[in-house]
């Protein structure tokens, strides 16, 4: 098997240097689009041969150096008892939002086992069917990122909801992100015995804080969740979407891996994370629209940076966007590889 991505995430200057695309498996891969045209997003999720079938997509296609699960963060919180649906051009729709004591009141923690076992079965499968390939990477929302889902009953570009309850009722916004860090162990550890080798967890709009609430808001509960994962020999990696001003308390989190966004360099990263921090990223999305010449010059210029950190994981700064040529995405993962080498 390539594990070069497993060795990198231990700290081990690999070369080539590894490359995987957060969303790799998705909208931007014409046999992913076909199937979509037979069946919606959630029964996809919910389907584990077809969700193993896109996972496994992009590893033949693209060449990449490791699997992640196809998936969304939003599952486990239906099994919490809450409606979710989603809705094309609009996203995810949570409903009811959750904003009082009787909102909490309602919910429940979840039996991985029973509530999630599609999610598991599908990694079972792919175990198999990338066995002697690459290593399969679980994940898992943030529990701030999950609580506001939950708070603004979808995505939003204020977080009003988010921040009300966070100001005006800390102990309410403290019971909620309880029970969203018990549900996201439960939901990672449900996985990693699953057999996923490595697990990333999204703090998708972790971003929207300042540095002090931040650390007292979002946070220790990752730390929490850290913690608690530490003794299964699994890597765990942590993403702060929009996170650069964070980077010095993300320091902290535990994390063997960090991941970056584009906003801010690797080099600068490195200088506040420290060069014995592993790291992850972090390219620009949309720089996969340059011409290959000027994309070898930005992937290049990555690299080098990246020489500063204990070990480099190439990846974008965020998802791989669906106007994307899956041409484009493949000679990015031959660029990384070859100048890497």
């Amino acid at each position: 098997m390539n594990e070069a991505f497993l060795r990198a995430c231990h700290g081990e200057a690999v070369r080539p240097v590894p490359v995987w695309l957060m969303r790799q498996a998705g909208r931007y891969l014409p046999a992913y689009q076909e199937l979509r045209k037979k069946i919606d997003f959630l029964t996809l999720c919910k389907t584990p041969e077809l969700a193993a079938k896109v996972t496994i997509q992009p590893v033949d296609i693209l060449g990449v150096d490791a699997a992640i699960l196809f998936s969304d963060i939003l599952i486990p919180l239906e099994c919490m008892g809450i409606g979710l649906d989603f809705h094309e051009g609009r996203g995810p729709v949570l409903n009811p939002p959750v904003r009082t004591e009787q909102d909490i009141e309602r919910l429940y923690p979840i039996d991985p086992d029973t509530d999630v076992s599609f999610v598991l079965e599908t990694i079972r499968i792919l175990r198999k069917e990338l066995s002697g390939k690459v290593p399969l990477i679980g994940f898992s929302g943030a529990p701030f990122t999950l609580a506001t889902y939950m708070i603004e009953g979808g995505t939003s570009k204020t977080f009003v909801n988010t921040k009300r309850m966070l100001f005006e009722s800390p102990h309410l916004f403290s019971r909620l992100m309880d029970l969203l860090s018990e549900v996201v162990l439960s939901y990672i550890e449900a996985q990693i015995k699953a057999g996923v080798q490595a697990i990333q967890v999204f703090d998708t709009w972790a971003g929207i804080l300042t540095r002090e609430d931040y650390e007292r808001y979002a946070l220790p509960y990752v730390t929490r969740i850290i913690k608690r994962v530490k003794g299964s020999g699994v890597p765990f990696i942590y993403f702060v979407f929009n996170g650069g001003h964070v980077l010095e308390i993300i320091r902290d989190s535990g994390a063997e891996v960090i991941g970056l966004d584009w906003r801010t360099d690797i080099k600068t990263a490195i200088s506040i994370l420290g060069s014995d921090t592993v790291v992850q990223g972090n390219l620009d999305p949309c720089a996969l629209f340059l011409p290959e010449n000027e994309l070898k010059t930005r992937v290049d210029s990555l690299l080098r940076q990246g020489l500063e950190a204990k070990a480099h994981i190439f990846n974008l700064g965020h998802g791989i966007l669906p106007e994307i040529p899956h041409e484009k995405a493949r000679l990015l993962v031959e660029l990384v590889h070859g100048l890497s080498s």
